[in-house]
């Protein structure tokens, strides 16, 4: 009797599935269009793929605020004559992927960059550590073998003697308390220390290390740090072309600056501070007075 009843068993699940496949595959395609071998849940994932992109690709330059969200609408359809595969949707900072939707958790501008990548540019200030990212700290104390360094964030990061390059037990590097480094996290976990470094991959300094003789240091928010390391920045641009001058550029929103006098080096820091809230007219307007010495 118990062999009997296991083999119903197994012949209904065989039969449920046999139901299933052919509901699925009935005419050889899915519901949106696409080929036979795609279940049901891949075609509609695909489909708000898509439709998704397109939307926020038309809300690129618009003010988005906390709580915003974008999803599939049931009129939603893939082209047949699509073949191409679409690319996945990449949120960056300030959105957030739930499920078929995209959250937006900041109030900012929404950009994009080519071909599938959306972020939100805000006017934030506060810092939260990633891996790779390279930042300027402040060294504030030494204990044993680790100095501790303060990169604004909720916790200070470590930094070991021997993250320098050519450290030896023997060879230390001359780091004092108050001195400004420029580091890379190695280690940037929400439950672990964060850790920094002066070396990259292959042992080379490659621009890390001490540094801040004669200069000035400011904060700005991180959205203008984005504008100034972008690869065709325009601010840095009109920068160069008033004074020369040294930047150091940290991730977490500290600009280290320096130029040939102090006046000079005031000057650019009291314009990098400015270009927080100013559009693009109003900030060139403002560089072409300083040139013609109307300031």
């Amino acid at each position: 009797m118990m062999r009997r009843t296991r083999r119903r068993k197994k012949e209904e699940v065989e039969d449920i599935k046999c139901a299933c496949q052919n509901l699925i595959l009935r005419s050889g395609r899915g519901r949106c269009g696409c080929s036979s071998r795609f279940s049901i849940s891949s075609c509609s994932a695909v489909r708000c793929s898509m439709s998704m992109f397109s939307i926020l690709k038309e809300r690129v330059g618009q003010i988005l605020l906390p709580g915003d969200e974008f999803c599939c609408g049931p009129q939603d359809t893939l082209p047949l004559t699509d073949s191409g595969r679409p690319e996945r949707l990449v949120a960056g900072p300030g959105l957030r992927r739930s499920g078929d939707r995209v959250l937006v958790s900041r109030s900012g501008v929404l950009r994009h960059k080519e071909p599938n990548k959306f972020w939100i540019e805000s006017q934030q200030r506060r810092y939260v550590p990633a891996k790779g990212e390279t930042v300027i700290g402040i060294v504030t104390a030494k204990s044993g073998d680790v100095f501790k360094v303060d990169y604004g964030g909720s916790e200070q990061a470590s930094l070991s003697y021997l993250a320098f390059e050519g450290a030896t037990k023997r060879n230390r590097p001359n780091v004092q308390v108050g001195d400004l480094v420029f580091a890379q996290f190695v280690v940037a976990n929400k439950d672990m220390e964060p850790e920094l470094v002066c070396i990259d991959g292959s042992g080379r300094a490659n621009g890390m290390g001490v540094f801040g003789a004669a200069g000035l240091l400011i904060k700005v928010s991180l959205g203008l740090v984005r504008r100034l390391l972008a690869p065709h920045s325009d601010l840095r641009a009109d920068l160069e072309q008033l004074f020369p001058c040294e930047l150091v550029v940290g991730m977490n929103g500290r600009i280290w600056v320096r130029a040939a006098s102090v006046q000079q080096t005031l000057i650019l820091a009291n314009l990098l501070q400015s270009c927080d809230t100013m559009t693009a007219p109003q900030r060139q307007q403002l560089f072409r007075r300083i040139q013609l010495g109307a300031l």
